[in-house]
């Protein structure tokens, strides 16, 4: 049976697995390693949402990206999951605000765009697990999981704390974020790195799943 090993991990959980109901922002370098970790671990009521189109430089990072060539990731990614809701649509901090996010259990935050990430924590944060930059490292065993407060070691998290703050935010959310220090200022990014990311968002949403 396709989830019989997963079965045998999670037990009487792996019910809770199945009648979750996600939502992932972002299907990059992190996003589509999450996205098929969740699907292969059982969870298939999964929107994913994103704008971007495959470009030749995902394909050293991005799963099934060297296939899917000028065409809009979302619906690529509805060839291999068809399973997925989709939605086709830039995630910005004016959409974050609009959008009805009640209905899922979770909301995985994969994307880059700051004041974006700021709206999802402020809306969000009781069940948000979000993603720092991946990009411009190269050692995975300093991928870490630890509450927004916590995180440490990430030029871009300390921003997004400094505008929480300012912005009056106090509440915790679990974060996915990398210790170690970047080792270029260009666009660099290796898929250990980046994936190790993804695999540990689906990680700890399935840790969430089993808890409620």
């Amino acid at each position: 049976m396709k989830y019989e090993r997963i079965k045998q991990l999670l037990q009487d959980d792996f019910l809770k697995i199945q009648n979750a109901k996600v939502i992932l922002l972002g299907v990059g370098g992190v996003g589509s390693f999450c996205l098929d970790c969740l699907t292969r671990s059982g969870i298939t009521d999964i929107t994913i949402v994103d704008f971007d189109t495959y470009d030749v430089t995902n394909q050293n990072r991005q799963m099934w990206s060297e296939l899917h060539e000028g065409e809009f990731k979302v619906e690529a990614l509805l060839t291999h999951y068809p399973h997925l809701k989709i939605i086709n649509v830039r995630v910005d901090e004016q959409w974050v605000w609009d959008f009805d996010f009640d209905e899922y259990d979770l909301v995985l935050d994969a994307i880059d765009d700051r004041n974006a990430k700021l709206a999802i924590a402020q809306k969000c944060y009781k069940k948000l697990i979000s993603s720092f930059g991946s990009a411009k490292r190269l050692d995975p065993t300093k991928v870490e999981v630890a509450d927004i407060w916590k995180t440490y070691g990430d030029k871009f998290g300390s921003k997004i704390r400094y505008e929480l703050k300012k912005r009056g935010f106090n509440k915790k959310y679990t974060t996915i974020f990398s210790s170690e220090e970047v080792v270029t200022k260009e666009k660099g990014s290796f898929m250990g790195v980046t994936a190790t990311f993804g695999l540990a968002m689906c990680a700890q949403t399935i840790k969430k799943i089993r808890e409620k």
